[in-house]
């Protein structure tokens, strides 16, 4: 069957402001229309492992097929002893004995349940309390441990990330991001214990879907009203 351009335009518009709408309350995410956007911010969270990140960065994840992926959701959890990003994603960074790479736990400390207390500092210092035996004295004793300092990329002004079906952000084919640490002199420190919000104004992004709906049936009505006309010349033709 045949769809004019005005109804697929039409109807892509619709599927744009309903992803809109569904990604409003989505960290970090960015409307398809500015007309439905509101400044960034981050609020308070109970979870010393979320962190927001600073402005135009973005932390690194490795997806599950090994990609690159970013995201600015910075609610992170440790799963099977590795640091993961919520939609399951491993958070890269580095530690003192080797480069880019997944932030795991001590695999010792985490086969024997002794990881606890874990948080991430201002400076992305992803670390955990373990309680060890002094062999001297028999006491336990506590001991800070770090895992690994979480990365931040940051594109050219102007790059826009690619949605991959996951939900995750792909870069753009030739986009090389600079890769660095929070708190490094290229990157500002992100903040403890907060969450980032959405870039989607909800209740202008649901406004706009309505209008679209609306200038859809008002487009479909035409075509229907322009098409009986014209089987109306026919039947008269005949």
């Amino acid at each position: 069957m045949h769809v004019s351009p005005m109804i697929a335009a039409a109807l892509g518009r619709i599927e744009q402001r309903a992803s809109d709408v569904e990604r409003a309350f989505t960290p970090g995410a960015q409307p398809s229309f500015d007309d439905a956007g509101r400044a960034e911010g981050s609020f308070p969270t109970l979870n010393p492992l979320s962190v927001a990140p600073p402005d135009h960065a973005y932390f690194v994840e490795r997806s599950g097929t090994g990609e690159r992926r970013y995201t600015r959701d910075g609610t992170f959890a440790f799963r099977n002893g590795m640091l993961c990003a919520a939609d399951g994603h491993a958070i890269l960074g580095y530690s003192s004995e080797r480069g880019l790479a997944d932030i795991r736990l001590d695999p010792v400390d985490a086969a024997l349940g002794r990881a606890r207390d874990a948080r991430i500092e201002s400076n992305g210092s992803v670390e955990y309390e373990r309680t060890v035996v002094d062999p001297r004295s028999g006491m336990p004793e506590a001991q800070r441990v770090v895992a690994g300092r979480i990365a931040l990329a940051r594109f050219v002004a102007g790059t826009r990330l690619n949605e991959d079906a996951s939900g995750a952000l792909a870069a753009p084919p030739g986009a090389e991001p600079h890769v660095g640490v929070p708190g490094d002199g290229n990157f500002a420190s992100v903040a403890p214990m907060r969450r980032e919000s959405s870039g989607i104004e909800i209740d202008e992004s649901l406004d706009r879907l309505r209008i679209a709906y609306r200038d859809f049936d008002a487009m479909q009505a035409v075509y229907q009203a322009q098409y009986g006309a014209a089987k109306s010349a026919m039947d008269l033709v005949r």
